[in-house]
């Protein structure tokens, strides 16, 4: 199954009551925006879940600004609204998929993989003239039991014992200025992480929709070369448009990459971190 849905396909089992379908629409600068576009008109039917309070954890100045939810309490958010290990799940958003991508990937790292992102996003849903509703669903409840894939996850330790060992590839999926250090505006240091590559996620788009996995299969070979896709560890300021680029890869038949969820946030919040602009 592709990872990407197309708005044909989805307006095809819209009605089917195993497909949960999610609204994951964000603005990082206005926190509520979201959740007011979702209540104004959204597909028929989705839920709504927010990068911050659904698909994040507690912040503690340490863990970056993203932290990963604690899987238990995550499974059975998901389960209230409706989402079981049975259900498969859509996520969209406005935003080229980066939000609905962090749910793609929290879906699959609590090992449900009937998941996909809504290529175009709702833009693409409304330019096709697909119905919108202001209907808030009530959903029923559902079981969600997680399966834990905790290797698919990387701390701050390992990025800094593979300084040393060089077991795996980081990739940044910040703008390049960001990555350079120039302009930071979001965080208190500029920079990257030494070793790492740059990839801006935004690369992963044209005209707001996934390029083709030929394409993507040819941008991102050569970017990584013969390095192997099990081999690399995507991280961004967050970690939330790292999952964009573990979307992408996922797009181009290269499975297997890694998160390391707390990224740039979490890696300068220790100033004993090395950075590197170069």
């Amino acid at each position: 199954m592709s990872p990407l849905m197309t708005v044909a396909e989805l307006a095809s089992v819209l009605t089917d009551p195993d497909v949960v379908v999610v609204d994951c629409r964000n603005d990082l600068l206005a926190p509520d925006e979201g959740r007011a576009a979702w209540q104004a008109g959204h597909i028929p039917n989705a839920i709504y879940l927010h990068v911050d309070d659904d698909l994040s954890g507690p912040r503690n100045g340490h863990n970056g600004r993203h932290p990963l939810p604690a899987p238990l309490w995550l499974a059975a958010r998901l389960g209230s609204l409706g989402i079981g290990n049975n259900s498969r799940v859509v996520a969209y958003d406005a935003s080229g998929g980066m939000y609905a991508a962090r749910l793609w990937w929290l879906l699959g790292w609590l090992g449900h993989d009937n998941v996909q992102v809504l290529d175009g996003g709702f833009q693409a849903w409304q330019a096709a003239g697909k119905p919108i509703s202001e209907e808030r669903p009530v959903p029923l409840a559902a079981v969600f039991v997680p399966h834990v894939r905790a290797a698919r996850v990387v701390s701050a330790t390992q990025i800094m014992g593979n300084m040393r060992e060089s077991a795996f590839q980081v990739v940044d999926a910040r703008s390049p200025s960001r990555f350079k250090g120039e302009g930071e505006t979001i965080d208190p240091v500029g920079g990257h992480i030494p070793g790492a590559l740059n990839r801006f996620y935004a690369d992963n788009l044209i005209d707001g929709r996934f390029k083709s996995p030929e394409q993507l299969q040819q941008e991102w070979r050569a970017l990584l070369g013969a390095i192997p896709p099990a081999d690399v560890v995507h991280q961004c300021g967050s970690g939330v448009t790292a999952c964009h680029n573990l979307l992408a890869m996922a797009v181009a038949g290269f499975n297997g990459g890694r998160l390391y969820a707390g990224s740039w946030s979490e890696w300068v919040a220790d100033p004993a971190r090395p950075v590197a602009t170069q």
